[in-house]
């Protein structure tokens, strides 16, 4: 219990620092200098961190392989829409279908608290597109989870593309605007927060602030009991269920569980891309989480996130110049278009061969932590042995000699 607090602490503490870091840089870096790019990539970060991270609970965790991840986004980036759009806006919004959905409820929530409960209704949309997720994943896991293995994953991604196809169906076009894109919905990137008097202030990412504090929760639930049945079912179904576990229950949890952080995933990407449209949820986004958590570490929530900054910064920033025919300053023939995509790949693949468990295996930063101080202390030596030196064996004394007999 104690090792598991700690590690809990230190993961906690991680990510504070992380914020935080991310809180200094929204201050110092302008939205339009030089390094406007690194706002835009952390901010990706946090988005896809999350749903990596809530992929890796599923994947990792449980051992339950799953595809459909992208359509679980798709029914979260909807529903915050559709639930945020304002009403003098929807008429612009849906301009082939008559609106079904008549009220925002940022609006709603503004007009019976004031100024505060614009931001309240933000957050209800957020936990009802998690919700909404999440009562759909447990209607599509009371067949889908009597399955295993690889016929598993055929379902889920079956499910991710009957769900788009849904949602670009024209019969409910009043709900989803059918083809169109759903935009002009409520986006905020930042809160800004003042102090003394409104003499001092600080810009938050709104983005950071969802995304860190649902993985600190997803920590909580890995490290308590149910996150010990979890990790049994994914060591051995048989075992599990001999020691108790109910194997259903116990999936339905987590099936539902990710699927709720993968909606409130899909509702941040919403308000990171401006505007929303089905047909970007295809099976390869399901494809790029598996990715992430896969190159970061199966069973790691660090690995994930770690995967999720390395997929989003190589291939949307660092090698972006690739594609442009400059690069480092260097240009060649072979810097087109598409060469970007070739170096991102070949990376990967030298990521894969060296680190053949990903980047983090399956430890967490308390590992690595322990693992550094254990190395530290090594090289600086010990208390008695100095440093550099190791200590001095203990030297046994000559026996005495028996008097008398």
């Amino acid at each position: 219990m104690k090792k598991n607090t700690t590690k809990t602490i230190i993961a906690a503490f991680a990510l504070v620092l992380f914020f935080s870091l991310m809180l200094v840089l929204e201050q110092v870096i302008s939205p339009t200098g030089k390094l406007s790019m690194l706002l835009a990539s952390l901010r990706m970060t946090a988005v896809y961190a999350l749903a990596a991270v809530s992929l890796n609970l599923l994947n990792g965790f449980t051992g339950m392989f799953s595809l459909g991840h992208a359509g679980f986004m798709l029914i979260g980036a909807y529903t915050y829409a559709t639930l945020t759009i304002p009403v003098a806006q929807k008429d612009m919004v849906y301009t082939y279908f008559k609106p079904a959905i008549n009220f925002s409820i940022p609006e709603l929530m503004q007009k019976a608290m004031g100024g505060p409960g614009f931001v309240l209704g933000l957050l209800i949309a957020l936990i009802l597109a998690g919700a909404i997720t999440a009562g759909v994943a447990f209607f599509v896991g009371m067949p889908v989870l009597r399955l295993k293995g690889h016929y598993l994953s055929i379902a889920t991604l079956g499910f991710a593309e009957i769900i788009r196809a849904v949602f670009l169906w024209g019969k409910l076009g009043p709900v989803t605007n059918g083809s169109n894109p759903l935009r002009l919905f409520v986006r905020i990137n930042n809160l800004y927060v003042t102090f003394a008097d409104k003499r001092f202030g600080v810009s938050v990412n709104f983005l950071m602030i969802i995304s860190a504090l649902c993985i600190f929760i997803i920590i909580l639930i890995v490290n308590s009991s149910y996150g010990r049945a979890f990790k049994a079912i994914r060591e051995d179904e048989i075992a599990a269920e001999a020691m108790g576990i109910n194997l259903y229950k116990h999936k339905q949890l987590v099936f539902c569980t990710s699927s709720f952080f993968a909606g409130v995933a899909g509702a941040l990407l919403a308000i990171f891309m401006a505007s929303i449209m089905a047909e970007n949820f295809r099976v390869a986004m399901s494809y790029e989480f598996v990715l992430m958590v896969v190159l970061g570490g199966l069973g790691s929530i660090s690995g994930s996130i770690v995967g999720a900054a390395l997929f989003v910064f190589a291939s949307q920033w660092w090698l972006r110049g690739l594609d442009t025919g400059m690069w480092l300053g260097i240009r060649l023939p072979i810097f087109r278009a598409g060469f970007r995509l070739v170096v991102f790949s070949v990376i990967l693949l030298l990521v894969i061969l060296f680190f053949r468990r990903g980047i983090m295996g399956d430890k967490e930063l308390p590992y690595y932590f322990d693992k550094w101080r254990k190395k530290l202390k090594l090289l600086f030596g010990s208390k008695t042995g100095g440093p550099g030196t190791p200590e001095k064996a203990a030297v046994p004394k000559a026996a005495e000699p028996k008097v008398g007999a």
